[in-house]
């Protein structure tokens, strides 16, 4: 049997799927194989999860174990995705901070790639991480807590180190969002007010194609707390107020789309984009996303607006948003508080393998950090450079698996490997 990504376009080389159900058997089955992982959501649009040994799947490992009300913290199961953990922490009077556009992600695959949410003061989700759990190429179980001398080189790991089995994540106390679309930001308004539309909020996305100097949507999440972004504006830098639901794509419906027009609701029905119970996004498409400075957000965007003739035939929409800095030695937004410029592409190798490199030269004078778990054509000798801590990563890496029974053709070539 092959098995196939989220999107369609990746087909792994792992031909078997084992279904453990203890960590006893877990430990078992890394020690027996010779090259083994573990398939999450499979939301990855790149190999970086890919094996040709087995695979294994984790899927009814999906239960809340704790909330330590002392320490603000939950832990929970690695095959848990994020609408699980919602479903179960929502009736606890507690939170997380922030969560990605799609809740149907696992927790431990997006924390492994540094996904993130939105929002200038909000970390990405892998810097909630307090403590985790896992089990080595020779089955040995180890447990890292925040503070630890590895801690912030084990928590984006990228699969390289071994097999998670739980996790551990701050909360917060429960909180309500509202959300607002404004339509036609001018990008002309990033110059001088970027700083303060991203911050007007607890979370911002701008949506664009690139065809215009112009955002056609603005998505703002507030809290109660927040204060007048809570209650919506007249006016956003330009932009007016959208006076109907809408989808990022304007030629969609917005009923898959978390709740707008200011209808306030709990946390987990606002900060993800897209309703758990609905099929998110377009179906089949493919994902880039590019990470840089926050200083540098107005003259990317001039930038890749200038490649929008060659963007027309493959881009479905593009989002800008920003993710406050972290310590993590291999996320993107380390020491660095950032701006990511994300494509949603449609399902067109070929044409979208044509523009990549000519976006990745436009955004090199930024010094653009790929997304770990999208499409990208950067070499592995300038990835490499944009990451100090990798070598200290590497250190990791030999000591926790160094046979590479975790590794793969990915993890070879860009992480593993020694360039110049």
């Amino acid at each position: 049997m092959s098995y196939q990504n989220w999107a369609g376009n990746y087909t792994y080389g792992a031909t078997e799927m084992i279904y453990p159900e203890s960590i006893d058997q877990l430990q078992q089955l890394i020690q027996n194989h010779k090259k083994i992982k573990v398939l999450g959501s499979g939301h990855t649009f790149n190999s970086v999860t890919d094996t040709d040994g087995v695979f294994v799947s984790l899927r009814h490992w999906n239960r809340m174990l704790e909330l330590n009300e002392e320490r603000s913290t939950v832990t929970v199961e690695a095959g848990a995705t994020y609408g699980d953990l919602c479903a179960q922490l929502s009736e606890t009077g507690y939170a997380l901070h922030n969560l990605a556009s799609l809740p149907h992600i696992t927790i431990a695959g997006a924390i492994a790639t540094s996904t993130h949410g939105s929002g200038s003061s909000n970390v990405s989700l892998a810097a909630a991480v307090e403590g985790i759990e896992l089990i080595d190429a020779n089955g040995q179980l180890h447990t890292f807590n925040r503070g630890d001398e590895e801690f912030a080189g084990v928590v984006i790991h990228l699969g390289a180190l071994g097999i998670i089995t739980k996790l551990t994540l701050k909360v917060v106390p429960t909180y309500k969002v509202r959300q607002f679309v404004y339509e036609n930001l001018p990008v002309s308004e990033l110059q001088h007010n970027g700083e303060k539309i991203f911050a007007s909020a607890y979370s911002v996305s701008l949506f664009t194609d690139w065809q215009q100097l112009r955002f056609h949507q603005v998505w703002t999440k507030s809290r109660e707390e927040d204060g007048p972004s809570y209650e919506g504006r007249a006016d956003f830098y330009g932009a007016v107020p959208a006076t109907v639901p809408l989808h990022p794509l304007p030629d969609m419906h917005a009923e898959n789309c978390t709740e707008q027009l200011g209808k306030p609701g709990m946390w987990h029905e606002r900060l993800a984009h897209f309703k758990m119970e609905f099929t998110p996004s377009a179906g089949k498409e493919l994902q880039s996303e590019y990470l840089m400075a926050r200083a540098h957000m107005y003259e990317a965007s001039l930038a890749v607006h200038e490649l929008r003739e060659h963007l027309a035939p493959v881009l479905f929409v593009s989002e800008v948003r920003t993710i406050a800095a972290d310590d993590l030695w291999m996320s993107p937004f380390y020491n660095q508080p950032s701006v990511a410029f994300h494509f949603t592409w449609k399902d067109d190798w070929e044409g979208v393998e044509r523009v990549l490199p000519l976006l990745e030269k436009a955004l090199a004078p930024f010094h653009a950090r790929p997304h770990w778990g999208k499409l990208f054509t950067v070499p592995a000798a300038t990835l490499q450079q944009q990451f100090d801590q990798l070598p200290a990563f590497q250190e990791l890496i030999h000591k926790y698996d160094p046979t590479g029974k975790f590794s793969n053709a990915y993890l070879d070539t860009y992480i593993r490997s020694h360039t110049n």
